[in-house]
């Protein structure tokens, strides 16, 4: 059974030291330690492809800030003093991952850096990243799933005052925020140890991996979670966004494949 000590680790006068900021600069610390001996194994500059670790990060929060806020625009449009208050929450993977890709494609053309190998860099190391943010919603007692029962295996505790109105009478719920730690972990360990080796001669092909591997993770955890902030045709937007995401990935996928391999030898 999982219950949070509480989003707050401690208080010294006006600053405020949260698990969710330490969690987030702890997986981004994380992936830069093992980002280093990536690159040498890659052949890529790591002084380069290291401080567009950085940019990437940056451009990955403010958009998944910037998507979390645009899906809830209703709120906020009354609360705009909340819209840089991340530290409470509310980011956004897929919004990080559409403004990372698009920073990191600028870092590269403003860097001469190859730009298909690059994104297959960055992607190997962004799970491992994103496995550890994570743990930042266990301790905010957010993005849980359904109830469960009080004998089920694996169950998550949330308090009375952070329980849905129509759930405020269950306890324990689903802990979905470990499987998609636990997903992005593995899919850390595939893509660094395994898929950016076997397709070192294929560039591209291990950022698409990482897109269809991850969207089949939400697309399986997803139905399962209660606090999606949009629908369109019944539908939780991220998991239709997973949908267009994975589908795209693969088709990238594909072509790419097919033109590296019409390439002489």
């Amino acid at each position: 059974m999982f219950q949070s000590p509480g989003p707050i680790i401690c208080q010294w006068g006006f600053f405020t030291l949260r698990w969710y900021a330490v969690m987030i600069a702890l997986g981004f610390l994380v992936a830069l330690w093992v980002a280093a001996p990536l690159a040498k194994r890659m052949g890529l500059d790591y002084e380069k492809v290291g401080n567009g670790i950085f940019v990437v990060f940056i451009a990955g929060i403010v958009g998944a800030r910037l998507y979390y806020v645009a899906l809830r625009w209703d709120y906020f449009i009354n609360h705009l003093i909340e819209i840089p208050q991340t530290w409470q929450g509310g980011l956004s993977i897929h919004g990080g991952i559409i403004a990372g890709v698009l920073a990191g494609i600028w870092y590269c053309r403003a860097n001469a850096l190859p730009l298909l190998k690059t994104l297959d860099y960055w992607t190997c190391v962004v799970p491992v990243a994103q496995a550890i943010g994570r743990f930042g919603n266990f301790f905010n007692s957010e993005a849980y799933g359904a109830p469960v029962s009080d004998d089920f295996p694996l169950k998550l505790f949330i308090p009375p005052s952070a329980r849905m109105l129509q759930f405020s009478s269950n306890s324990y719920y689903h802990p979905t925020f470990l499987y998609e730690s636990v997903w992005n972990f593995l899919l850390f360990l595939f893509l660094y140890f395994y898929a950016s080796k076997k397709l070192a001669n294929y560039p591209g092909l291990t950022f698409c991996l990482y897109l269809a591997g991850y969207s089949l993770g939400r697309m399986i955890i997803e139905p399962i979670r209660i606090d999606s902030v949009a629908y369109f045709m019944n539908m939780p937007v991220p998991l239709l966004i997973s949908a267009v995401t994975m589908a795209f990935a693969l088709c990238l996928a594909l072509y790419l494949f097919k033109r590296t391999n019409s390439k002489p030898a």
